[in-house]
């Protein structure tokens, strides 16, 4: 069985999926349930990703480009989201 093929789009889905677990809102590999948040490694995994984006920036088609933005999107408000309501930035 041969492996899948490593693509942009995969890598940016797997560091997606790594602050998912860190978040404790996806399990870890081989368990079963998600473990406590750790916001600092979520926190790493979205300036990982922010770094990517600035590195790559102008080398990227168009639908790695919105993937990429859509998930550092997604992840920042799920980061103030993991904060508490204390955190907000706009109150309502």
């Amino acid at each position: 069985m041969s492996e899948p093929e490593v693509t942009f789009s995969a890598f940016v889905v797997s560091l997606a999926a790594t602050a998912g677990v860190h978040f404790g809102d996806r399990p870890e590999p081989g368990t079963a349930t998600p473990g406590a948040a750790d916001l600092p490694a979520a926190a790493q995994t979205i300036d990982i990703l922010s770094l990517l984006e600035e590195k790559t920036r102008g080398n990227l088609s168009a639908e790695e480009r919105q993937l990429l933005e859509m998930v550092l999107y997604e992840l920042r408000l799920r980061f103030i989201q993991a904060q508490g309501q204390d955190k907000r930035i706009v109150e309502p």
